[in-house]
């Protein structure tokens, strides 16, 4: 199983969207002390996710959300409009 996620940081008061195949794990990278947009915040949540059969659709998902480029837009999503 696949998984297209929405982060937020209450910090940076900014959204971070990806896929993996381990949300758990990769949740404790992103709030790891790494270098990147996510790292050295530590506040990291999962506010939103899908779950697909293949890496090629949550792929496919995860550049299709980021291509919106609006907050708005996101934040519909999440709340199933």
């Amino acid at each position: 199983m696949y998984h297209t996620y929405i982060l937020f940081s209450i910090k940076k008061n900014k959204y971070y969207i990806g896929s993996t195949s381990n949300l758990q794990e990769r949740l404790l990278k992103h709030n790891s002390n790494h270098k990147g947009f996510t790292g050295g915040v530590g506040d990291w949540q999962v506010v939103y996710q899908e779950n697909y059969q293949s890496k090629s659709e949550a792929t496919q998902r995860e550049l299709q959300i980021k291509k919106w480029k609006s907050r708005k837009v996101i934040e519909s999503l999440m709340k199933g409009n």
